[in-house]
């Protein structure tokens, strides 16, 4: 399995704490080095403040070597789906290939009435369109030119470039819906995600989205079935709790739905989801001052796997 470590630095983060992060994570062999795309903190106070993703990933594509580099997931109401893929291609050649795109549809509203953002209605419509309209960027061979025509969005006579380094960068879709979801997946995605999700429903989503690829006669192997985890793990009880409280939540419910409580408990979980189809895990890392957390889980927990 893989394992990969996610931030959330809304809720208050530096580019500095960041980089801490993303140096620990490359040093400890964790495979990644994933951070959302949001501009307001979800309870707190989020100081000192958002940083931007693409921005952030810039920055450590070039302090760092061989961890991969993305967005769980960057958000299709704040950019454009043409400056989307230039970012994207642009750091992907800053960090050597190391760069992979998560992309959903948006749904904090209020981060967009924060900071003047439009929040459409028809969301889902506008990311379908951007996986369009990125994946068409990138795929046109240099020198032909790439137009769109869609409802939201139109291009002409693109030159599509700049070109990632890779002949494709992997593209990211999650989530639970039933059916449009699975289709996007299906239709786009290099791997599929399943976001928060309990542990007994991770078999029968994963399943909708290989039925989605049959029904259109895409190997469902194709993908990787990946999942995100909070994760909070203590090498005893006291250490567990104490960790707990550090990120404001209730211990109980950390065990229920995350990789969480004592070593061998996390472990436990792990083999859940793996068991479940889980192919990758995201381990949601909310206090990133506790660099000895990626520690104990590194060299106690994922080292089992």
């Amino acid at each position: 399995m893989d394992f990969r470590i996610f931030t959330e630095p809304q809720q208050g983060a530096t580019y500095t704490d960041l980089l801490a992060v993303a140096h620990a994570t490359e040093q400890l062999g964790f495979d990644a080095f994933f951070r959302s795309d949001h501009y307001l903190s979800m309870g707190g106070g989020g100081l000192p403040g958002p940083t931007d993703a693409w921005l952030t990933l810039a920055g450590l594509a070039r302090e760092t070597e061989r961890i991969k580099l993305g967005t769980l997931v960057t958000s299709a109401t704040f950019r454009l789906p043409g400056v989307l893929a230039i970012q994207v291609a642009q750091v992907d050649q800053m960090s050597g290939g190391r760069v992979e795109l998560g992309l959903g549809a948006g749904w904090f509203e209020a981060e967009h009435s924060a900071y003047g953002i439009p929040f459409p209605k028809d969301k889902f419509s506008r990311l379908e369109e951007q996986l369009d309209v990125i994946t068409g960027l990138w795929e046109t061979p240099v020198g032909e030119k790439f137009n769109y025509a869609g409802k939201h969005y139109q291009l002409t006579d693109s030159p599509a470039l700049p070109k990632p380094v890779s002949p494709k960068v992997p593209v990211i879709i999650g989530g639970t819906g039933p059916s449009r979801t699975p289709s996007l997946a299906a239709r786009f995605a290099t791997e599929f995600n399943t976001p928060f999700v309990e542990f007994d429903r991770l078999a029968p989503t994963f399943a909708r989205v290989r039925a989605a690829c049959e029904a259109i006669e895409r190997d469902p192997n194709e993908l990787v079935y990946s999942s995100a985890f909070v994760a909070c793990v203590g090498r005893d009880e006291a250490e567990f709790t104490r960790r707990a409280a550090a990120i404001g939540r209730n211990p109980e419910e950390l065990r229920e739905h995350g990789i969480a409580g004592t070593v061998s408990e996390a472990v436990h979980a792990i083999g859940r989801a793996r068991d479940a189809g889980a192919e990758r895990i995201y381990l949601q890392i909310l206090d990133l001052s506790d660099l000895d957390h990626l520690d104990l889980i590194a060299r106690e927990v994922t080292s089992q796997f």
